[in-house]
Parts: structure tokens; C-alpha cells; sequence
């Protein structure tokens, strides 16, 4: 196997209570599967920026950030490509779920549900971590 160049990319994890947004993929990898809002870094772009401008191109709806949550190694072997892709966690501000750009579908889900319907474990436990640091941030405001 030939691996290409590790390609980064970002995904954003949007919660509104709590609700996660996700998006049906409408290209490679991971096509027609959940997954979360991203896509690749433009050159000159910051990570946290291409985030958000990858969750207002696939889903019309803005955030706000809160942190990062982590980074992971995407290996897709069926198509060689090896993602770097950088996790964060926002805070829904503004906009109603509508699919654009590479998204095929795009919908807040109850947490439970939406890690049901994730496929990929990576993706799974990166929503659970977000979610825990949005429960803790609130608990911090709160003392």
C-alpha cells in the first residue's frame, strides 16, 4: 500500500442542549455515512477557522467554539488517504440545519441517538468528549 500524504482536515462538533449536529456524507470517505460537520484546512487557514467555515458551508449554522477536543488519525486504506483531522467543540449560536456543500443531509439528533448512528468508534468518542466538556464548562459557570 502507498499512503498519500497526511492531508489535514478539521471536524466540528455542534451541540444545541443536548442536541448534536450531524451531517450524511455525500462524498468519500465515509460516503453516505453520519458523521460530524468538516473537511480539509485551505492553505493560509487556521484550523479553528476552517471549522467553522466547513460547518456554515455543510450545515447554514454558526457556532461558537469552545475548545479543541482532540486529534485523530483518519487511515482510510480502501482509498489511501491518511487525514489529520482536528477536533473541536462549539456552542450552536444561530441557523437552521440545511445540507450544503459535500453534505447530503444535515440534522440536530439527541445525543444517545446520534452515537447510534455514527459508524466510525473514533467519531463516537469524540462526540461522548465533547459533550463532557461542554457538562463541565457548565458546571463551572455554575459555581
Amino acid at each position: 500500500m502507498s499512503w498519500s500524504n497526511p492531508v489535514p482536515a478539521v471536524g466540528i462538533v455542534c451541540l444545541k442542549g443536548h442536541d448534536v449536529l450531524l451531517v450524511r456524507r455525500g462524498t468519500a470517505p465515509r460516503q453516505g455515512e453520519w458523521s460530524l460537520p468538516g473537511g480539509r484546512i485551505e492553505p493560509g487557514e487556521r484550523a479553528v477557522d476552517a471549522a467553522l467555515r466547513e460547518l456554515r458551508e455543510e450545515t447554514s449554522v454558526q457556532a461558537e467554539v469552545i475548545g479543541l477536543v482532540d486529534v485523530v488519525d483518519g487511515l482510510f486504506a480502501e482509498m489511501d488517504r491518511h487525514y489529520v483531522l482536528i477536533d473541536y467543540v462549539a456552542i450552536w449560536t444561530s441557523g437552521v440545519p440545511a445540507a450544503g456543500d459535500d453534505a447530503a443531509e444535515a440534522e440536530f439528533f439527541g445525543l444517545e441517538l446520534a452515537m447510534q448512528m455514527v459508524g466510525w468508534s473514533e467519531t463516537r468518542r469524540v462526540i461522548q468528549k465533547a459533550a463532557e466538556m461542554r457538562d463541565n464548562r457548565q458546571s463551572l459557570r455554575r459555581c
